[in-house]
């Protein structure tokens, strides 16, 4: 078969751009396609929504990929199996109910799943800054993540979406943009970011869940970032509340789109 270079390049465009125009006015813009982004992303394509996820980098995964210490695996507890299980991720169940996974397994399944069910992953994608109309977020401006790292002046685009999810992880980036660009006050109990506490993993997983919510209309924390936000302790290695956070956030929004 003969390779024609130019056609190549036009197949690339024309496909890259068909998603990238669909997309322009979603229901649900997730940032951050970490192990929180991607499970929220599933489990709202799956019910029905326009979703598309933003990632900085040029790979998706977040802090999944090094798994502890660089040793490429996972720990998660009992209350997070079925979502292991309904990603089809392989895991070795051990004492106290704790199972193992690997986790380059985890984060190729959940973004397969995720891309699968419906939902777009655009990567190499900042977040410059939000669509704030009417005491609500209602959409992002996006900037190609080279732009940012080289520094140069190149104007950014917009998107719409009815309701946006920062899955950002410990640096919280979304909510960081509302507050210092837009002066409002979020839903903790000082109207601001809490930060991180730290690590306790059993307290930590289980707050993350529990604060899994909207912050400011149009806006909800999932994975990590509730941690940046709410000041609750970070975890480490242990992913359980990262995919449970991810899916009770979809779930929320998926009420609130119905």
């Amino acid at each position: 078969m003969k390779i024609d270079d130019v056609l190549v390049s036009r197949l690339l465009i024309e496909e890259y751009m068909a998603d990238f125009l669909d997309c322009l006015h979603i229901d649900v813009a997730i940032v951050g396609a970490g192990p929180a982004g991607l499970t929220a992303a599933y489990y709202l394509a799956k019910a029905g929504a326009k979703v598309a996820v933003y990632e900085r980098k040029l790979a998706i995964g977040g802090g999944m990929w090094g798994g502890g210490a660089m040793f490429s695996r996972i720990v998660i507890q009992e209350e997070a199996k079925q979502i292991l299980d309904q990603f089809k991720i392989t895991s070795i169940a051990k004492e106290d109910g704790y199972y193992v996974a690997d986790a380059i397994e985890a984060i190729t399944l959940l973004a397969a799943g995720a891309i699968q069910a419906g939902a777009k992953v655009f990567n190499l994608i900042h977040i410059e800054d939000l669509l704030l109309r009417n005491d609500r977020v209602e959409g992002l401006v996006l900037q190609w993540s080279p732009v940012e790292m080289g520094g140069l002046h190149v104007d950014p685009i917009t998107i719409g979406a009815r309701e946006v999810i920062d899955a950002t992880g410990h640096d919280c980036e979304v909510v960081k943009k509302l507050l210092h660009k837009g002066g409002v006050k979020i839903d903790t109990e000082t109207g601001g970011m809490l930060g991180e506490r730290p690590m306790w993993a059993e307290k930590g997983e289980k707050m993350t869940v529990q604060y899994t919510k909207q912050i400011y209309p149009g806006l909800y924390v999932a994975g990590m970032a509730v941690g940046a936000v709410f000041g609750t302790p970070r975890m480490g290695p242990i992913f359980g509340g990262m995919l449970l956070s991810g899916k009770k956030a979809a779930q929320i929004i998926a009420q609130t789109l119905s």
